[in-house]
């Protein structure tokens, strides 16, 4: 039999949510730590490396927008980087920013107005962040906008249509409040070009893509409108061939356009240059210890350090000690040197951890070589995912953090019912829409049926076989769910519902875009596991990005921004971007708060 009928949104209001012990804990080990693990973080440890205003830990959106905003408060500041490269997870990513009320929205008639957002806001994260956390997120984003395009090249779009997560919320808007960077020639870095983190799915050859245009390259073979935008997408790219330059989108346009900023600003970048610890003289922050290319040694910090250096998605130690098994760090797209140091050295001198249990979810395909994290291909018509039971327990075209935490929580009690979970289409879907980057028609590489990851059969029941089900109970699910595709209404699961369950769907699929029956032999199955964008726990901060003790007192000396400090989000997710608009605010903030002591 099918589930029971409950929406996502059920379970996204009844999760459970961490208690302040849960939140603070690691807190009481890291100060003990900072006590008597003092050797990393004494001045006189490591040769000295100079002296700056503000040290900047981290290269992506969240450090070089703060050390950005240092520079041009006229300050002398330096970025320290682990990686080789600078961008971190944000040059990998799609670079949506999600800021209510900037001007490139209400430049391009976007109904929005600061009441409207502070209720969306706040309807959205509910009591687990500050009210004034929040208030500070929304007034300062639309300033740090400015402010970017002020001091880099980078210029940005509005990404129409790509609606809030939650539009039937008070405030939310169906329109959507999402920018994404505008294209840049990667030519502005010179040779700094080469140090760049590269994408996570790098755009095809001669063309220049968009996110809000892989809507409609999914839909090239089926809409006008899809083979129009692919035409535009290899007409930009010739234009741009034509002038000599690079062209870049995305997170690739963003890290480049900010890492343009500061090489105009002045501002050193040191790749290769791990953080080790967090100098600590009377219990104030005052500088960092780092290996810089090999060399270990102390870079002070006369005004303060700031933490942007991403999660600890690729830490499994920290994985295991904090979130829900199971878990593992080959489901993760984020950079792999986000292994938390910052957070973990935040917390030896003395910092609040928040968060630390929950991620930007996403469901994920753990294809061989790196998993993919999967938009579009679950919430096209003519797809479903199943548990172990062969049964349907959420609402594929939710957003994807609301869907993965409704895999945990069931999974809660019965381990392994729906982790993994499978997402199931069939010929029609595949003849007619873009999966990951194979073109309709188009076989699977051999390599994702080898590794696990994809099933192919010519029947339901034999389908059931491979990935383990009930036959029985998978005839039940398909038969209910196309009969529900015919009609158009998911009354188990409310498919179709929200404007943002249409964003990533089909037009010509009527009476409901989100829904077609799975009836085309042959099957496909595709392995779904609880995969991200990247974790969200991390320092607990004021509203002025401050380091915070379990006391709600501040550390002097240490501010945090990004995937590094606890999100302003909370446990949910606005819309997209809610990862990197907040990123570069809080930088912002704590730049600005440095500057203005």
């Amino acid at each position: 039999m099918p589930a029971s009928p409950e929406h996502v949104r059920t379970e996204r209001a009844h999760a459970p949510l961490p208690s302040r012990r849960t939140v603070l804990a690691g807190t009481g080990a890291g100060v003990l730590a900072a006590a008597v693990l003092p050797a990393a973080a004494r001045a006189a440890d490591g040769a000295p490396l100079g002296e700056y205003d503000v040290v900047v830990v981290g290269s992506g959106a969240a450090g070089m927008t703060a050390a950005l905003t240092a520079a041009k408060r006229g300050l002398s500041v330096l970025v320290v980087e682990k990686a080789p490269t600078f961008g971190g997870s944000a040059a990998r990513s799609g670079a949506g920013i999600w800021l209510p009320n900037n001007s490139v929205i209400l430049g391009a008639g976007v109904p929005d107005t600061p009441a409207k957002a502070a209720a969306y806001l706040s309807a959205v994260v509910g009591p687990d962040v500050p009210a004034d956390r929040q208030r500070a997120f929304l007034a300062n984003g639309p300033r740090m906008l400015d402010f970017v395009m002020a001091n880099s090249p980078l210029r940005f779009r509005f990404m129409e249509g790509y609606s809030d997560y939650y539009p039937d919320l008070p405030g939310g808007l169906p329109n959507g409040r999402s920018i994404e960077p505008d294209q840049i020639d990667g030519h502005v870095l010179g040779a700094e070009l080469a140090h760049l983190n590269p994408a996570y799915m790098p755009v095809p050859a001669g063309m220049v893509v968009f996110s809000q245009d892989y809507k409609w390259l999914n839909l090239a073979a089926v809409t006008a409108r899809g083979l129009a935008v692919s035409t535009e997408c290899l007409a930009r790219g010739t234009k741009a061939a034509l002038r000599g330059e690079k062209p870049l989108t995305m997170g690739q346009a963003l890290a480049t356009g900010l890492r343009a900023g500061l090489q105009r600003a002045g501002v050193p970048v040191w790749l290769n240059s791990p953080l080790v610890d967090l100098v600590r003289e009377g219990g104030a922050v005052t500088g960092v210890v780092v290996d810089k290319e090999g060399v270990r040694g102390v870079v002070r910090a006369r005004k303060g350090v700031v933490i942007g250096s991403g999660g600890f998605e690729h830490n499994a130690e920290m994985r295991a000690r904090y979130q829900q098994q199971p878990i593992g760090t080959q489901w993760s797209v984020g950079a792999k040197e986000n292994t938390g140091d910052g957070i973990r050295a935040g917390e030896r001198a003395g910092a609040a951890l928040g968060l630390m249990e929950d991620a930007w979810w996403g469901p994920s395909i753990p294809l061989p070589g790196e998993p993919y994290f999967c938009l579009a291909e679950r919430t096209l018509p003519g797809g479903l995912i199943v548990n172990r039971n062969g049964a349907r327990f959420v609402n594929e075209a939710a957003p994807y953090s609301d869907v993965v935490h409704v895999m945990y929580e069931k999974d809660r009690g019965a381990a392994g019912s729906h982790i993994p979970a499978w997402l199931i289409v069939d010929q029609n879907y595949r003849n007619r829409y873009l999966f990951k980057d194979i073109l309709p028609v188009l076989p699977f590489p051999d390599a994702w049926y080898e590794a696990g990851a994809a099933k192919k059969a010519w029947t339901w029941d034999a389908l059931a076989g491979q990935i383990g089900v009930p036959a029985a109970a998978l005839r039940a699910t398909l038969s209910r769910f196309n009969a529900q595709a015919w009609s158009g209404n998911d009354a188990d699961f409310h498919r179709g519902d929200t404007a943002y369950d249409h964003y990533y769907t089909d037009p010509n699929v009527q009476p409901n875009s989100c829904l077609a029956p799975v009836w085309v032999p042959p099957f496909y199955a595709f392995k779904i596991v609880p995969g991200d964008l990247g974790t969200k726990g991390g320092i607990v901060t004021d509203a002025r990005a401050r380091a915070l003790r379990a006391d709600g007192s501040v550390i002097p000396g240490l501010w945090a921004a990004g995937n590094a400090s606890a999100a302003v989000m909370g446990h949910s997710y606005a819309g997209a971007g809610s990862t990197i608009g907040p990123a570069m605010t809080f930088g912002y903030v704590a730049a600005n708060d440095i500057a203005d002591a």
